[in-house]
């Protein structure tokens, strides 16, 4: 039976760090939301598992991924949940919760992202708060992105099997993460990343390297992979970037 992921259809978000793994895996799964054909029908079921009275527990807000009668929620959970599956985890339960902590700085990082547009409020429209995310943005260019990179650089270079993984040996689901932070950082803040390569060598190669892989290129260049846009997590307002030494 095919994993069914529940997100928005019109944004990369939360739910593409999901797609990654997936895709990377050739995995079967559905994404609900999305398709020409699709007239709403997703979003609408995606919105009744949230509101449903009969089920134990329900999800705050997506993404969730189902798996036939169970669902599970949280991007990191989730990839938590599917990383064994999928063979981009390591089946140790020591070291899988390991790996779900990088993840959780990564939601983290994201968190932050997101902040930079939306400093003061997600109800209010980014217009309604421009001056507040102008001094939001600036502080993290200035300080969050090189305390972020700065750790992920650090980690991949004392991992003890070499700089090419975050975490072992092998290719793991936030070796995958790591190259949409790099690629969402890159559209939302295009000057203040132009010279990442001289700072975080190893989290460039990493990114470069997934990249490459066959089946992420081909999900790169699919209709599948949603653009960035001014809708998701990732936003690129000029007046918020800036130019770094």
């Amino acid at each position: 039976m095919a994993y069914e992921l529940y997100y928005w259809n019109s944004i990369q978000g939360r739910g593409e760090f999901i797609r990654l793994a997936l895709e990377e895996a050739g995995a079967d799964y559905v994404d609900i939301c999305r398709g020409p054909s699709n007239e709403g029908q997703g979003t609408s079921a995606m919105i009744d598992i949230m509101e449903s009275k009969s089920l134990a527990t329900v999800p705050f807000a997506p993404p969730f991924l189902r798996d036939g009668e169970l669902i599970v929620s949280h991007a990191a959970n989730i990839l938590m949940y599917l990383g064994p599956k999928l063979g981009l985890a390591p089946k140790d339960d020591h070291e899988r919760h390991l790996l779900n902590g990088l993840q959780l700085t990564i939601t983290d990082f994201v968190a932050e992202v997101h902040d930079t547009h939306h400093p003061i409020a997600t109800s209010k429209y980014y217009e309604e708060q421009k001056e507040e995310a102008k001094g939001r943005s600036a502080e993290f260019i200035d300080n969050r992105i090189p305390k972020y990179l700065g750790y992920f650089e650090r980690v991949l270079e004392q991992n003890p099997h070499g700089p090419a993984h975050i975490f072992g040996k092998d290719l793991t689901y936030v070796d995958l993460s790591l190259f949409q932070i790099y690629e969402g950082l890159r559209y939302a803040f295009p000057r203040a990343t132009a010279h990442l390569e001289k700072h975080y060598p190893h989290f460039v190669a990493l990114h470069a390297a997934v990249m490459k892989r066959p089946n992420i290129a081909r999900y790169l260049h699919s209709d599948r992979r949603i653009p960035f846009n001014e809708d998701g997590i990732f936003r690129h307002y000029p007046e918020l970037d800036k130019d770094v030494a």
